[in-house]
């Protein structure tokens, strides 16, 4: 049968888009299967839609694993060669995964997961940069690296400890973390004294704890907190103005932090405190201590109360290790018997709040690790635990307002002990 010039037309057009159709249909199919690296393989019809996904970036489940430490003097290749593969095998790696993780960046007593196949070896090597991080190393062709971040947990918290033994001990028991302790002793740095904290003391608390395979990582943000003794609260709350500067508040609005810090060293006991008559633990004499004995490991970080310039750090007899801080023209401080001093700590150097300029000893006439802190007022020597300091800069006229409503959402979490 002949077709007319306008059907042949109609099935050209049509045999024509039967291949476009077909091409378009096929090329579909091409790109659906071209999965790029990182992404998840697509579920074929009836089989269960879960979708499998590997926290680490490769399959884990036919693969045995076994944990090992990085030694001291080890190198990247070394330990690559100690699992199984060849010096080759081993130099290609270090190279192929130099931008993710160079050789020299290795740490001695990592922890390192090798993950082998009965057969084939090592296939792949966890390492751990920190509690968060870590990178994967891929022992087989083509080689490689990629780093993983493990989820971190962020939830807000409540604590209330009233102290009947020490804050540590009630701290635990009230199933709170020790680091929420050193959390709040930085907080209230300047204004509780730790070391004199009495029974019947009592701390409040909203805070951020950060979690890592539920295990605490660290204390994030106290939010807001209150030290009670007796009929007395100090509060204080944590309010960004934006400045780099001081965060926490009292009710009033002025800083928590202050000029000098309330104590040169992290949760500790005090051994002996000031006074003009002491029997000498060594030459068994009465004579003046005037200072603070704060005993603590050896090897604990003393730090300087205040900004200042350091008037000398050398030993001194029977103060051993010595350094010397003037802050301004009417207080100096000294901290005896260190260790050893804190990293560019000399004589004419810089120093600010908190940094680090030693660590507790047992140098000259002493008996056992401890810091003996010194304090003068005008050239005389002043009790450290009765010294009075002046609070920094008050916040910001033009943040009062958000400040005073912030205030009043945080009390709220108290008086409901809702934790949103």
């Amino acid at each position: 049968m002949k077709m007319s010039v306008k059907q042949k037309t109609n099935v050209m057009g049509m045999r024509k888009l039967g291949y476009i159709l077909v091409f378009a249909t096929s090329l579909t199919m091409i790109l659906s299967c071209g999965q790029r690296k990182g992404e998840k393989a697509p579920v074929s019809a009836g089989a269960d839609e879960t979708e499998i996904v590997w926290p680490l970036g490769f399959a884990t489940d036919t693969l045995q694993v076994d944990t090992l430490k990085v030694r001291d003097g080890q190198t990247l290749s070394k330990l690559f060669t100690g699992l199984g593969l060849s010096d080759k095998a081993a130099y290609d790696l270090v190279q192929a995964s130099d931008s993710i993780f160079p050789a020299k960046a290795l740490r001695s007593g990592r922890d390192c997961f090798a993950y082998t196949a009965d057969t084939l070896g090592l296939r792949y090597l966890v390492y751990e940069k920190d509690r968060v991080n870590s990178v994967v190393f891929r022992c087989f062709p083509p080689y490689g690296a990629w780093n993983v971040e493990k989820e971190v947990v962020v939830e807000r918290k409540y604590s209330d400890v009233t102290i009947n033994s020490s804050l540590w001990v009630d701290m635990r028991e009230a199933g709170a973390s020790p680091l929420l302790i050193l959390s709040l002793s930085d907080v209230y740095a300047w204004t509780v004294d730790f070391f004199g904290l009495q029974k019947g003391d009592r701390f409040r608390v909203v805070y951020d704890e950060r979690t890592v395979d539920s295990e605490v990582l660290d204390i994030d943000t106290i939010r807001v907190a209150q030290f009670i003794r007796d009929t007395d609260t100090l509060a204080c709350y944590m309010f960004n103005q934006g400045d780099g500067g001081n965060i926490y508040w009292n009710e009033k609005g002025e800083s928590m932090r202050k000029a000098f810090l309330k104590a040169p060293l992290h949760f500790s006991r005090i051994s002996s405190g000031f006074s003009y008559a002491r029997k000498h633990p060594v030459t068994r004499r009465v004579q003046p201590h005037t200072g603070v004995d704060y005993a603590a490991p050896k090897g604990t970080p003393v730090m300087s109360i205040g900004d200042g310039t350091v008037l000398s750090a050398k030993y001194e007899g029977a103060g051993g290790n010595t350094v010397r801080i003037r802050h301004n023209s009417v207080y100096t401080t000294a901290y005896l018997h260190l260790s050893g001093f804190g990293k560019g700590i000399r004589a004419g150097a810089r120093v600010s709040q908190s940094q680090v300029i030693g660590y507790v000893g047992s140098t000259g006439r002493s008996t056992g690790p401890h810091l003996d802190f010194r304090v003068w007022k005008n050239g005389s020597p002043i009790n450290p635990l009765k010294m009075q300091s002046p609070p920094a800069e008050p916040l910001r006229s033009e943040f009062r307002p958000q400040f005073d409503s912030l205030k009043l959402e945080l009390n709220r979490l108290f008086d409901t002990n809702i934790v949103k």
